[in-house]
C-alpha cells in the first residue's frame, strides 16, 4: 500500500522479542496523520534507515537508551519531507533527516532536525555514508583506532555501511586494509569495488587460517562489527599495542544466553594484558558529535571525488520493514539496507 495523505501507517512493537524477532514482534497500525501545532512541523517519511542496533531498543534490558515502550512506533533514522510548517526555521518542501521511525508521517518541534540541500543527488545518503554509519566508522577510527601509515586493519562486517567505510578510509590512510564478511560474492566486492587488499570469508572452514595467511604480520587495528567466532579467530593476530573501535556485536544481538564452551574471560584479559590492547567501545553522538561538523566536510569531498564507494540496497515499502530487518540481523544484507518509504 503505497504512503496515503490521510493514513498514518505505523509499525508499533507488539511485544518485546526473546531470540530472533518473529511475525508477533511489530504490528502494522494505522491512525489519523497527526496535526502540527504551533512551533512544530509534520513530515512525510521518504526513507527509512535499518539498522543493527534497532534490536536493542526491542529490549528492556538496561543500555545506553531508553526502550521503546510496547505499544509504540519503533524508532528509526529517516529522511523525511516537510508537509506542513508551522515553525520559522522550515518550509513546507524542506527536507530533512530526521529520527521519525518507522512509519509515515510525525510531528516534530524541529529539534534534531539536520535539514539537506535542496538539490542533493542522493537524499537517502544521508542514512549512510554521509549519516550516522559513516560518521561512525570516520570517528571511530580516527579517535579508538589511531591509524598509522604501514599498519594492518581488519574490519569484520566489511561490506555493511560501516565496515566498508572503515576499511576504504584506512587504505586512504595508507594501511593494509582485510575485510572480513560472509560469502565469496561479498569478498570480492570488498576487494575489487571497495580497494580491500584482501577479504577473508568468515562461513569458509578454513577462516582462522585464511586470516592468518593475510596478515602476516599481524593486526594493528581491529574494527569490531561482529564479535563471536570472528572475534575469536581475530584475537590471537592482534599485535602488541594494538586498538581496537568496539562499535556492535551483531553475532550476539538475538541471544538468549551465554554462548557455550569454555570461559575464555581469562584468556581475553590476559591477551590484553600482554599485548598492552586497548578495546573501546562508543556510542557516535554520545562520544564525538562535536566531530560532525569536520566529518561532513571530509566524508563530503571523498565522496564527491570518487574516493568511497558507497552500495545501498533500497527495497520498496513500509510493509517490508520487519522481513528486511530480521534478514539484516542474519546477515543477509548487502551493503546499507535502506526502507524507500515514499
Amino acid at each position: 500500500m503505497p504512503q496515503s495523505p490521510d493514513t498514518n501507517r505505523r509499525w508499533v512493537l507488539a511485544e518485546r522479542p526473546k531470540g530472533e524477532p518473529n511475525e508477533n514482534t511489530l504490528r502494522l497500525e494505522t491512525a489519523p496523520v497527526p496535526e502540527p501545532k504551533q512551533g512544530e512541523v509534520l513530515l512525510a517519511t521518504e526513507f527509512l534507515s535499518l539498522d543493527p542496533y534497532m534490536r536493542g531498543r526491542m529490549s528492556d534490558a538496561p543500555s545506553y537508551a531508553a526502550p521503546v515502550e510496547i505499544g509504540q512506533p519503533m524508532v528509526g533514522g529517516t529522511v523525511a519531507r516537510v508537509v506542513t510548517s508551522n515553525n520559522p526555521n522550515f518550509a513546507e518542501g524542506d527536507r530533512v533527516v530526521s529520527f521519525s521511525g518507522w512509519q509515515d508521517y510525525a510531528v516534530s518541534d524541529g529539534t534534531g532536525l539536520n535539514k539537506l540541500p535542496a538539490h542533493m543527488p542522493n537524499p537517502s545518503w544521508a542514512l549512510g555514508v554521509l549519516g550516522m554509519p559513516g560518521f561512525t566508522a570516520w570517528a571511530g577510527l580516527r579517535e579508538i583506532g589511531k591509524p598509522k601509515p604501514g599498519e594492518t586493519l581488519v574490519v569484520g562486517g566489511a561490506t555493511g555501511p560501516v565496515g566498508s567505510t572503515v576499511g576504504q578510509i584506512a587504505k586512504l590512510q595508507g594501511l593494509r586494509a582485510v575485510g572480513i564478511a560472509g560469502g565469496p560474492e561479498k569478498c570480492r566486492h570488498a576487494v575489487e569495488t571497495l580497494g580491500f587488499d584482501a577479504c577473508v570469508d568468515y562461513k569458509a572452514p578454513s577462516f582462522a587460517d585464511d586470516l592468518a595467511r593475510e596478515t602476516p604480520d599481524g593486526v594493528d587495528v581491529y574494527w569490531e562489527n561482529v564479535g563471536g567466532a570472528v572475534f575469536d579467530a581475530v584475537l590471537p593476530r592482534l599485535n602488541t599495542g594494538a586498538r581496537i573501535p568496539l562499535c556492535g556485536l551483531i553475532s550476539q544481538y538475538n541471544a538468549t544466553a551465554l554462548p557455550e564452551g569454555p570461559d575464555r574471560m581469562n584468556w581475553l584479559m590476559g591477551q590484553m594484558l600482554r599485548k598492552r590492547i586497548t578495546m573501546r567501545g562508543f556510542i557516535i553522538f554520545d562520544d564525538f558529535g562535536h566531530l560532525y561538523p569536520e566529518f561532513a566536510k571530509e566524508m563530503g569531498q571523498w565522496v564527491a571525488d570518487g574516493k568511497i564507494a558507497y552500495r545501498e540496497e533500497m527495497i520498496e515499502g513500509l510493509e517490508q520493514a520487519p522481513q528486511a530487518f530480521v534478514g539484516l540481523l542474519r546477515g543477509e544484507a548487502f551493503g546499507k539496507r535502506v526502507i524507500r518509504v515514499a
